[in-house]
């Protein structure tokens, strides 16, 4: 190994014109081993990626020509850790591109992702790696680890998935439509990420920052064309269009699946996820969708009367009715009427810096986790911030740093990830990972510092959950540490930390006024409790029904999607999404939220047929909080067992197995609909 890495270095100051390294070809020694983000250039990264893939190769033939029989230590752990170059450079690479995107990135990541699509395909389909993998799997299992065990069940059934057992003219097909499928969800993004910056520039805000927008802006027409822009993205007819890529995806998942068996892509998807087929995941969300509608019709009564005090006020037009345009900004009324809740007297508490403190706090009151700042450390932009996440004992447990405010290079939305994965190494140290929050919530404006809304602030507790899921993960295996789990068990742990965001303990030691330092008082607290279940008819609504859409899209078959992608394909998306729309039942004045031309969560994301997974996971996560409230929402013992049960065993077990450890049942499903007050 030692040799190889040698050799590699050499190529590599060859290829650079003998003035430098590439700096993935070397040992990082950087503070906790953060990527020496000032010493990476453009021009290193396919290098690296070459050198990667090369280097997993020999390590690959290495386990296939090891003349002893194979064992979990010869053939899976040795596969573990393997292909660490690759791993540096494509977890830097792709974060990065997603931060700092530009057009020169773009085209390195999409001949990155070409030659890392082929060498994943032409892993996964080695059919003597897999001989190999499947005599360890029928062997007596009993003598392995339970994490073993499920590192050994993932990497056959990633095989089986991957279509090792296809013929070789159907693998060639296969590798071509895995290499057709990473262009388009690539191209898909970096459309959305044009669109995105029109729209800022017509309007002059951020994606970002729509629903606030919206809430307060009392002309009318400008809200109708802000809706109508922000909802047509991807979907103008110009060169970032793109309904013909999402129906080419859908086309190709669609074949795919097919070919391995599966009747639709949903049902391939789905086959190792804990809802296992689309029939339970539609149905879970059919009991969801109904009374959330109704709920939103109630709220639709509540803001049209407003509407009609403004035109007996000669504000509107006779006969004006509530339209999708007007939802932000009707519904903030009735909640200062009904609650005497204005966010433009919470925000002032709400100041970024004192928000990211109330996590840490929580994180430390809760788990006994403590979080330091860091400085003269690498960062990628000067509005990153780090982190030194220790134990109660002082034990490291990780580096995080924050990224929470837009710019024309992030894609939009708010996200976690990993820039190193935490697992035990070869010679047993314990790397801890590096983890980042990034966002793209409200930035310091004028004289004003960062001052974050209800939702905002929401935000930044559920992606530290995510956080607190990848830091005090204690795995063996880097293919199961932290947050690699089901997809629709991941949101758990997030949205389980977005229950402590407004609890008055937690509150009394972040709220601060950012001019005063004033605690934020009890009366507003109460508000702000007392609105928790506020608006939840709309904001459950557009959820579900983007759940929905996400499903239908990927219960179609290949024959279906094929006649859909004849003729006129405009016509034809959008007469699917509003067939979809109706037959759930969802109210007009509410759209799903995301329509299928920026719905970048299935399109250019992990999420194809798992939108879902948010719902699914938030019954756990509110059973799971219901439970805390029971044994005394600061129980030590409860907090204990939580984390040990739960988020330190990443995906080392099943996980329902793991949750009934910690609650001893399994959840109730009622507790999402009670906890939306629905």
């Amino acid at each position: 190994m030692k040799k190889f890495l040698i050799s590699l270095l050499m190529l590599s100051a060859a290829a650079a014109s003998c003035s430098r390294n590439n700096p993935f070809l070397e040992e990082w020694n950087t503070p906790y081993g953060i990527p020496p983000f000032d010493e990476i250039q453009l021009s290193d990264y396919i290098p690296a990626v070459t050198a990667g893939i090369e280097q997993q190769k020999q390590e690959l033939d290495a386990i296939l020509t090891n003349p002893d029989a194979p064992t979990f230590e010869n053939t899976v752990a040795a596969y573990e850790y393997s292909g660490e170059i690759l791993t540096k450079v494509s977890l830097v690479l792709f974060n990065l591109q997603e931060t700092e995107g530009n057009e020169e990135m773009d085209k390195v990541v999409e001949e990155a992702t070409a030659l890392m699509t082929a060498h994943e395909d032409e892993m996964s389909m080695n059919k003597a790696f897999f001989e190999r993998v499947k005599a360890v799997y029928d062997a007596d299992q009993s003598g392995l680890t339970r994490e073993q065990q499920m590192v050994l069940k993932n990497l056959y059934e990633s095989f089986t998935r991957s279509g090792v057992a296809l013929d070789e003219a159907s693998q060639e097909r296969l590798k071509e439509i895995n290499q057709k499928i990473a262009a388009a969800q690539q191209k898909f993004g970096t459309n959305l990420l044009a669109e995105n910056n029109a729209f800022k520039e017509t309007f002059g805000v951020p994606v970002s920052a729509y629903p606030a927008e919206m809430t307060g802006c009392e002309d009318r027409d400008r809200r109708e064309a802000m809706f109508k822009a922000y909802s047509s993205r991807g979907n103008n007819g110009n060169e970032y269009d793109n309904k013909a890529l999402c129906l080419e995806i859908l086309k190709l998942r669609a074949e795919k699946a097919r070919m391995l068996g599966f009747d639709t892509f949903a049902a391939y998807q789905l086959d190792n996820k804990m809802a296992r087929n689309p029939q339970t995941v539609d149905s879970f969300l059919g009991q969801i969708m109904g009374p959330a509608a109704r709920k939103a019709v109630e709220e639709i009564a509540d803001m049209q009367e407003i509407m009609d005090e403004d035109i007996a006020a000669g504000k509107l037009a006779e006969g004006s009715r509530i339209q999708p345009w007007d939802w932000f900004y009707y519904a903030e009324k009735v909640r200062q009427r009904k609650y005497a809740l204005d966010e433009e007297l919470t925000k002032p508490y709400f100041k970024m810096e004192n928000v990211r403190h109330g996590v840490f706090a929580a994180a430390e009151k809760i788990y006994g986790v403590k979080v330091e700042p860091l400085s003269d450390v690498p960062v990628y932009n000067e509005a990153v911030d780090a982190f030194k996440v220790t134990d109660a004992d002082g034990s490291l447990l990780g580096i995080f740093m924050t990224d929470y405010f837009p710019r024309d290079s992030k894609r939009g939305g708010a996200w976690m990830t990993n820039f190193r994965d935490q697992y035990i190494d070869a010679q047993g140290n314990d790397i801890r990972p590096i983890i980042i929050n990034v966002g793209n919530m409200s930035a310091p404006k004028d004289s004003l510092p960062a001052l974050f809304t209800i939702d905002e602030v929401e935000t930044v507790f559920h992606e530290f959950g995510h956080a607190l899921h990848g830091l005090v993960t204690k795995c063996t295996y880097p293919s199961v540490s932290g947050t690699s789990v089901a997809r629709d068990f991941v949101e758990t742990f997030s949205q389980f930390n977005e229950n402590w965001a407004f609890q008055p303990e937690i509150l009394a030691e972040y709220a601060k006024h950012y001019q005063t330092g004033e605690t934020i008082p009890d009366t507003l607290v109460a508000k702000i409790l007392k609105a928790e279940k506020f608006n939840q008819g709309f904001m459950t609504s557009e959820l579900c029904a983007a759940s929905i859409l996400d499903m239908k899209w990927h219960e179609l078959t290949e024959e279906e999607l094929a006649r859909m992608s004849e003729g006129d394909q405009a016509a034809n998306v959008a007469a699917f999404e509003a067939k979809v729309c109706q037959e759930m039942g969802l109210p007009e004045q509410i759209i799903p939220r995301y329509r299928t031309t920026y719905f970048n969560h299935i399109f250019n994301s992990g999420y194809s047929a798992g939108y879902y997974s948010y719902l699914w996971a938030e019954v756990l996560d509110k059973d799971a909080f219901e439970y805390f409230r029971q044994q005394g929402i600061y129980n030590p013992e409860v907090a204990r067992s939580f984390r040990e049960n739960l988020m330190e065993r990443g995906g080392s077990e099943e996980p329902m197995v793991l949750y009934v450890r910690f609650r001893g049942s399994e959840p109730d499903p009622g507790a999402l609909l009670r906890a939306r007050g629905l």
